[in-house]
């Protein structure tokens, strides 16, 4: 159906919004994010077991006493097609990210809420960065993402008994200059209700054929969400009548995340948001996959944290907006793969001025050379 390239990783306008946190007028200098859907492996956290013991099997039994079966022996051991499950994977790559983040905090003495002056994640990633910053606590986060992923899985079975088609989703890459002239031709293909929308009817009444703009990842890439027939079509169209030709790559996803499909999991979240334990303000601020600010009230993360399953990723935005407007020279990605610093140094670039620099963290070899450049990188900002 597509052309045959190697997987890749799976817009509201905003007003700018002042931190809560910190004063608005603060320069922030480093940010810690995480990836979303798409990264998991099986074996991802053995090396981590392997080499840090002592802190990573407490926390595989917690995650494991969360879930309420033995979710670290599917990381570790497999099968694949049981940990690409939706409601396996999501959950898995989540608590991996934390993981890892407390290893760095309780082997490595790393004190997140000294060296670290903003958390994003892309996606579910979202949920990492909420805990890291102090919003949520792990095992609320956890059984969120767990619930989240089920309707979400549930989601895509209704789609397809009813209408009988596959789903998924599709990064589409151009060159830097086309991608607003690309967006703006798929919308136009699309028609009206192509567009997110805080009303939640208004989930309701869109096809379930709709293709959606799932995430602005980059200056030169986004990715579509829906029906793979119907995106097909659209791609077809692009070509021979938007004079566009993207490359097409098909994501690891069998679900149409971020699109009005996934509505009931909006739902599900506003509801459990609601009952949970929310810390606000907290140590660290967060930033908003929707808005690509950072949340500014308890009740904006609400909102913004369950529209997340239906709207766009705005992940450039989020990016050019802590770059170009705030000042972060750092940028430390943890947890499985390094999707995430690839997005990241498409935008700020791999190694930036005295001071800055972008650098990932998922594997146990990683973690002394890069706390060591990012150590000696704090020395150097002016």
């Amino acid at each position: 159906m597509f052309p045959l390239f190697p997987p890749a990783p799976c817009a509201r306008n905003a007003i700018r919004r002042p931190f809560t946190t910190r004063s608005a007028e603060q320069s922030l200098r480093t940010a810690l994010f995480f990836p979303g859907h798409g990264v998991q492996r099986v074996g991802m956290i053995t090396p981590w077991v392997e080499a840090f013991p002592k802190t990573a099997q407490p926390f595989l039994d917690e995650m494991d006493r969360i879930m309420g079966f033995p979710i670290s022996r599917l990381i570790a051991q497999g099968p694949s097609s049981e940990l690409n499950m939706t409601a396996n994977s999501q959950p898995s790559i989540m608590a991996t990210s934390i993981l890892i983040l407390r290893i760095l905090e309780q082997e490595f003495g790393f004190k997140t809420q000294n060296r670290v002056d903003v958390t994003l994640g892309h996606s579910l990633g979202e949920y990492a960065a909420l805990v890291a910053g102090g919003y949520l606590q792990f095992a609320s986060a956890l059984a969120m993402v767990r619930g989240r992923a089920e309707v979400m899985a549930e989601c895509t079975r209704r789609a397809q008994q009813k209408s009988g088609d596959s789903y998924g989703m599709v990064a589409l890459i151009c060159e830097a200059d086309h991608l607003e002239e690309m967006i703006a031709a798929i919308q136009e293909f699309l028609g009206p209700g192509s567009a997110g929308s805080k009303d939640d009817s208004s989930y309701e009444t869109a096809s379930i054929k709709q293709v959606s703009v799932a995430n602005v990842n980059s200056k030169n890439q986004i990715v579509l969400s829906g029906s793979l027939e119907r995106i097909k079509t659209l791609l077809v169209q692009l070509r021979q009548f938007g004079g566009h030709d993207p490359r097409a790559v098909r994501l690891k996803s069998d679900s149409p995340f971020h699109s009005p499909i996934m509505a009931p999991a909006a739902r599900y979240m506003r509801t459990s948001l609601e009952t949970a334990d929310i810390t606000f303000p907290a140590a660290v601020p967060c930033v908003s996959n929707v808005s690509a600010t950072p949340f500014d009230s308890k009740e904006d993360l609400k909102d913004l944290l369950s529209r997340q399953c239906v709207e766009t990723v705005r992940w450039w935005d989020s990016i050019k907006y802590l770059h170009q407007e705030r000042g972060v020279k750092r940028w430390l990605g943890i947890g499985p793969g390094k999707v995430g610093r690839n997005l990241v140094g498409k935008e700020v670039g791999r190694i930036s001025a005295r001071g800055g620099g972008v650098w990932a963290i998922c594997d146990p070899r990683d973690v002394e050379d890069t706390l060591k450049s990012l150590e000696r990188s704090e020395t150097e900002d002016p």
